[in-house]
């Protein structure tokens, strides 16, 4: 159930993906992680919801916007609830692997980065979203 903060404004609702694929040189997994130059960070694609969207469909939306690839959506991984300006945010997540497509910069992300997960972690710039990488593997079997 989305928080409210003392002023009684209502989470900021979003969703995400943790996007993966099989290296296409040598078929170990990896991560996909955005850099979005308004905050000069590396974080996972994720995005607000658009009203009356499901979170599902707004994170395969929001991957597609971020990084230019389509996704088939796995399993779900946790939530994530922290502080944006002053507001809850609470932004739920998914295992997805990425099928088609190609980056193309754009205001909101300029670049990304497909990572072993190990980099990826180290990259993330908010320690909130290392868990993930975390939950992804455990959810892929591979820890």
């Amino acid at each position: 159930m989305p928080q409210a903060n003392e002023a009684g404004e209502p989470s900021v609702l979003a969703a995400g993906c943790v996007l993966w694929r099989r290296s296409p040189v040598d078929g170990e997994l990896e991560v996909c992680l955005v850099h979005r130059p308004k905050y000069d960070d590396w974080s996972h694609p994720k995005g607000k919801l658009k009203r009356g969207e499901a979170h599902l469909s707004g994170a395969l939306r929001e991957v597609e916007e971020e990084t230019g690839h389509r996704a088939v959506a796995g399993a779900r991984l946790p939530t994530v609830r922290y502080l944006a300006n002053g507001r809850p945010k609470e932004v739920r997540y998914w295992a997805a692997e990425a099928t088609t497509g190609v980056f193309t910069p754009n205001d909101e992300v300029d670049r990304i980065l497909w990572l072993p997960p190990k980099a990826a972690r180290n990259r993330l710039t908010q320690p909130r979203d290392r868990a993930l990488i975390d939950a992804l593997l455990r959810t892929l079997h591979l820890r």
